[in-house]
């Protein structure tokens, strides 16, 4: 199967201001995802999808391709898919380039390692599914007893038949992640979203999972990534 990985990273970030090229740990945030994509060894190309010449310089300087730059979806409103999508559409319609899986990686989650593309990719490709989006299981925050506050702080529950169990009686739950999400390119095409009827769902462990999006994010991903290196 012919792969391509596609990395959205439109210029203008609001609440982290050039948050894709901001400094993580050394380098630009978007060169951790560039590089576990080029480390992983299964794509054909690692397109960097944008709107902006800096990202796209810096993209092209640490080994992705940046053939054209993104002519849509490029607001703050447009889902990332579409970015996507038209990234394989202007694959096709200007490097008469076609492929079978596609493998879009956030830029804002540096801390997925080549190791977990590599692995959700082998796993979908030897399933039957049209689409997979990572996940993580929750941990040490047990949605089950979740509560919405009421007027004057009265709690409203949202599983209120799972109240007052003990957490090792409760079930797993996962939630989605957008640092791997893989689709067959017709069925993406068709659908125009990584939630094809009959999708999967992938984990991987959480510290993989974090999406940086305002400085508490930050500061979290820096603190793994120090303690990830302590044990190396």
């Amino acid at each position: 199967m012919r792969c391509i990985a596609v990395i959205p990273a439109r210029g203008g970030s609001k609440r982290l201001p050039r948050k894709n090229v901001m400094d993580f740990m050394g380098k630009p945030m978007i060169v951790w995802t560039i590089q576990a994509a080029l480390q992983s060894e299964i794509f054909e190309r690692v397109l960097v999808s944008t709107d902006n010449e800096e990202i796209a310089a810096i993209s092209k300087d640490y080994g992705a391709s940046v053939p054209f730059l993104r002519k849509t979806a490029c607001d703050d409103y447009s889902p990332v898919s579409s970015a996507t999508c038209a990234a394989l559409q202007q694959c096709g319609n200007e490097l008469d380039e076609v492929y079978d899986v596609v493998v879009q990686l956030m830029p804002n989650t540096p801390l997925r390692t080549s190791e977990d593309i590599t692995t959700a990719t082998n796993h979908f490709i030897h399933s039957s599914a049209p689409s997979l989006i990572s996940c993580f299981r929750f941990g040490w925050m047990n949605p089950w007893w979740a509560v919405k506050l009421g007027r004057g702080g009265k709690g409203l529950p949202v599983f209120p038949e799972e109240q007052g169990k003990r957490s090792q009686d409760l079930p797993a739950l996962y939630c989605p992640t957008g640092a791997i999400w893989i689709a067959d390119v017709e069925n993406l095409l068709k659908h125009r979203t990584f939630y094809c009827p009959d999708h999967i769902f992938y984990p991987i462990p959480w510290q993989s999972a974090v999406d940086i999006d305002d400085l508490d994010d930050l500061a979290m991903a820096k603190a793994i990534f120090l303690l990830r290196k302590e044990k190396c």
